[in-house]
């Protein structure tokens, strides 16, 4: 430790600090434009100056001085710095005076306005004139692509958006040319940015150059309600702030959580925003003479329990979706356990994982966080970079520092980070658990490995015995003890280690999707519950009665025979467990359209009309009943772990692997679910990107 004199205060503070976390460890407030936590230093903005005593006779810019370069006094007097004299209030308003000299006056029409660190600091540090008179310098705004407006006369060259895009989406797609006054930040010949987290620029723009076009001239931030809640587009869990105005969702923010996304969102969870407004079920619709036609809920509600009577239990089954809640789905399965059916499945996409065998089977028991404690990780059927963007940064973090080691099993991808492609599909699994293929001297080496198994590997007939020989491997090479389990899942859809963790998996003698599906076909069963269920082939359940509860006009509800409209993520509160086995609850920000309900609330109704009624009227009495009956769910935000022993049950399930190669568990990243394909903006981004490949495959 080092011992400071801050503005008279005496602190000790680590060597490797700089000046800048020296001074706030003291309290003292930085200004600071081109400086971030995350991102390398810079230098270039000098808002950040302090006084050093005994140091040179001019202010020093805090955030690249260190403070084991400073100096100690003539007789060994702890460095003094002073960030309130005469010397600095001199030198950041000069500074300020320097930037505002090219910086139009955009504030009545900028989006930033309101939120501008900008605005922020010239009130602060600003003085009440200039003495600059020339004609203000304008540049060219570039096209960075659908998602980024750029403005380029206001930009201040902070450079955090071109570190941002290097350093932590790892797309070399942004850059600063030109000197003096002709220097400008620009894309390569002015493409689109290829990153999948891109959206992050707008809010490390501490000026209104970058801003979201899909948002321009929407809204003012003092007119938004903001509500913190959790994005369900991937299985990560990021904290997110939905912006609301009246009804309607207009913007969606990160928040920061350092233990799962830090401060940053993928695109898809920023701009999915506009796909909740369109394509929507506002009413329940049933069909008649082969058409859906709006129904009241009285006899949208009489139909279904009509037919679930007919049917009965055994010829009754659900399939829940990628988007639902813990408590959607809890209700659900309440309500197929009253008319005795036991064919009910949370993995639409046929995810070979049994929670029988214990819940660290299914888990990422290294935790997101953990992913920096790692020496060396093996992919096996993923692709973090589309399946979960913002872990996929996590993992380039680690590797950065130098130290790890990644191979990859699966088709050859670009994870922006350093990967050996070990091979395409089981063969090459199978090489390693027999020690054949050199990498697994290199995970036998690591003091901490880990293993990754996406559901490419898993979502298929042999994905039993691929997560098996996953499971061995880990065993092997040390990966499973008492202090570190590097057996990983990488889920992709929100409700899955939710789903898995109520047990909304078949009971005994029960059907699993693929078998509901077929029992279907065959007219062994007769009514079908979708439960936002869309990302499957509705032409194989015949003629089976389909009912679907859902938010979206999409696959579901072209196949549906009677459609209950639900609410979506942001008009709903909720629990959703991420793939780390975290808990964390999302809030209601907005209220669905017409007469469309909470899925819950639907599914109560339903139960009164079937003469079996649920045990709970309100959602606090539902989730009282979730937490009795699963009470890890009562710990929000925290992770009930499993039993490293359970992997020992995994492996010794063994199974024969197929030779067929791991293929992706999708390939458009922006379109997987159908809040996703009611987007405008996403529709062009997928166009963009489908595009992109065709070029490269040229």
């Amino acid at each position: 430790m080092t011992k400071l004199v801050v503005d008279g205060k005496e602190i000790d503070v680590p060597a490797e600090y700089t000046v800048m976390q020296a001074c706030e460890e003291a309290g003292a407030e930085i200004p600071r434009f081109c400086f971030h936590d995350r991102l390398s230093v810079a230098g270039n903005c000098r808002m950040c100056l302090v006084e050093v005593k005994g140091g040179p006779p001019k202010p020093v810019a805090s955030c690249a001085m260190g403070v084991r370069d400073l100096r100690p006094g003539p007789e060994g007097q702890p460095p003094e710095i002073f960030t309130k004299s005469p010397m600095v209030k001199k030198a950041r308003e000069g500074v300020m005076e320097f930037l505002l000299i090219n910086h139009p006056l955009d504030c009545p029409i900028c989006d930033q306005g309101g939120e501008c660190d900008l605005q922020d600091q010239a009130m602060a540090y600003g003085v009440d004139g200039s003495r600059f008179y020339e004609n203000k310098r304008a540049v060219e705004n570039k096209y960075i692509g659908p998602l980024v407006k750029t403005i380029m006369t206001r930009c201040i060259h902070c450079t955090r958006c071109v570190r941002f895009t290097t350093e932590v989406a790892g797309v070399s797609d942004l850059g600063l040319i030109g000197r003096g006054e002709d220097a400008e930040i620009t894309s390569y010949l002015e493409e689109a940015l290829s990153s999948e987290m891109q959206g992050n620029v707008i809010d490390l723009c501490p000026v209104g150059a970058l801003t979201s076009a899909p948002y321009e001239f929407n809204a003012r931030p003092w007119e938004l309600v903001k509500t913190e809640s959790i994005d369900v587009m991937d299985a990560l869990g990021s904290a997110i702030r939905v912006d609301t105005r009246g009804k309607e969702v207009m913007r969606i923010m990160p928040r920061l959580n350092e233990e799962v996304n830090e401060e940053w969102i993928s695109d898809k969870s920023r701009f999915i925003w506009d796909g909740l407004k369109t394509q929507r079920l506002d009413r329940p619709y049933v069909k008649q003479n082969g058409k859906l036609a709006a129904a009241s809920w009285t006899d949208a509600l009489n139909a279904v329990a009509a037919k679930v009577k007919a049917a009965g239990g055994a010829k009754t089954a659900a399939i829940a979706g990628d988007l639902a809640s813990v408590e959607d789905m809890f209700a659900l399965k309440a309500l197929m356990e009253s008319i005795g059916s036991v064919n009910m499945d949370c993995r639409q996409d046929g995810a070979q994982l049994d929670p029988s065998l214990g819940r660290t089977t299914y888990l990422f028991n290294s935790s997101v966080e953990g992913i920096e404690d790692a020496d060396a990780i093996l992919i096996v059927g993923a692709n973090p970079r589309i399946e979960a963007p913002v872990l996929n940064a996590r993992i380039r973090k680690t590797w950065r520092r130098g130290a790890l080691k990644v191979g990859l099993i699966g088709e050859p991808v670009d994870l922006t980070y350093d990967v050996d492609h070990l091979g395409a599909g089981p063969d090459t699994l199978a090489e390693l658990v027999a020690g054949k293929n050199s990498f697994a001297d290199v995970l036998k080496g690591a003091k901490r490995p880990m293993i990754i198994v996406g559901e490419g590997a898993i979502a298929r007939e042999d994905g039993a015995a691929v997560l098996a020989a996953a499971a061995k491997l880990a065993q092997d090479i040390g990966a499973v003890s008492d202090e570190w389990n590097g057996f990983n899942v990488l889920h992709t859809a929100a409700s899955r280690v939710g789903g898995l963790d109520l047990g909304f998996v078949p009971g005994e003698g029960g059907l699993s999707t693929g078998g509901i599906q077929d029992a279907a076909a065959k007219g062994d069963v007769d009514v079908v519950f979708l439960l936002g269920a869309d990302e499957l082939d509705m032409s194989s359940f015949g003629d089976a009665f389909v009912v679907y509860i859902g938010t979206h006009g999409d696959r579901g509800a072209h196949r549906a025979d009677v459609i209950l409209p639900g609410a979506a993520y942001t008009e709903k509160s909720g629990t959703y467990v991420n793939l780390e086995g975290r808990v964390q609850l999302a809030s209601r920000a907005s209220f669905p359209p017409g007469d469309a309900r909470e899925d819950w609330a639907i599914i109560r109704a339903l139960s009164g009309a079937l003469g079996k009624p649920l045990a709970f009227n309100t959602f606090a009495q539902l989730r009282a009943a979730v937490v009795e009956a699963v009470p890890h769910m009562a710990n929000v935000n925290g992770i009930a772990t499993g039993m490293a022993s359970d992997i020992s049950k995994l492996a010794a399930r063994g199974g024969d692997m197929s030779g067929a190669g791991f293929a992706q568990a999708f390939s458009d990243f922006y379109l997987t679910n159908p809040i996703a394909r009611a987007s405008a903006v996403m529709a062009e981004c997928s166009a963009l990107a489908m595009q992109r490949r065709a070029e490269a495959a040229e």
